[in-house]
C-alpha cells in the first residue's frame, strides 16, 4: 500500500500514515509513503517511494540508515538505470499503457520498453500506467515483477472483486 496524498499537511499525512500502519500490520501488508522520508520514519512505514524530483535513493538510504525500502518512479530506461545506481530497492516503470493519471509523462512506453528495462536492471520492476486485470499477464510476461494500480481499482464498480482478480493473476 502506498500512501500518496500530496495535498495534505505534514501533520495530516502523518496521522493518516499512522492509521494505515495499524491496518497494514493487521493484514500483513507493507506500507510505503510517497516522497516523505520523515513521515515514513515517524509512522514506522516499511518504505518510501520517490519521484524523479525527490531526493535520490542514495540519500533516502543514508537518512534511514538502510532501514526503509526505497522505490523510485521511472519513465525511461535511463531513469531506471540511474535509480538502480542510486541504490533503489525497486522501481515503478511506466506508463506502460495510456492512462489519464500519467499523461504528463508522455506517450505510453509499451511492453517492449518494459521488457528492455527489466533486462537492463537487476532490481524488481513494477509496471505502472493503465494496468487492468486483463493486462497483468502481459506485463508479467514482459518481465515485470509486479504491478502498481490506481484507476483499475478505484474506478471499478466492485473494488474487492477487481483487487482479487489482480492478485490471482500475480
Amino acid at each position: 500500500m502506498q500512501l500518496r496524498e500530496k495535498e495534505l499537511t505534514i501533520r495530516e499525512l502523518l496521522s493518516m500514515a499512522q492509521e494505515l500502519r495499524e491496518i497494514t500490520l493487521r493484514h500483513g501488508a507493507k506500507l510505503f509513503i510517497n516522497d516523505r522520508v520523515d513521515v515514513a520514519i515517524a509512522a514506522g512505514a516499511d518504505g518510501v517511494h520517490l519521484g524523479q524530483s525527490s531526493i535520490p535513493a542514495s540519500a533516502a538510504k543514508k537518512i534511514t540508515k538502510g532501514r526503509l525500502l526505497v522505490g523510485v518512479s521511472t519513465h525511461s530506461l535511463k531513469e531506471a538505470v540511474q535509480a538502480e545506481k542510486d541504490g533503489a530497492d525497486f522501481i515503478t516503470f511506466g506508463p506502460i499503457y495510456h492512462t489519464p493519471s500519467k499523461l504528463k509523462y508522455g506517450e505510453p512506453l509499451g511492453t517492449d520498453a518494459l521488457r528492455e528495462a527489466t533486462s537492463e536492471v537487476s532490481l524488481p520492476v513494477l509496471a505502472i500506467g493503465g494496468i487492468t486485470p486483463e493486462r497483468v499477464k502481459e506485463v508479467i510476461e514482459s518481465g515485470s515483477s509486479g504491478v502498481a494500480v490506481i484507476s483499475a481499482i478505484l474506478g471499478s464498480r466492485d473494488r474487492l472483486r477487481t483487487t482479487e482478480r489482480i492478485l490471482r493473476y500475480l
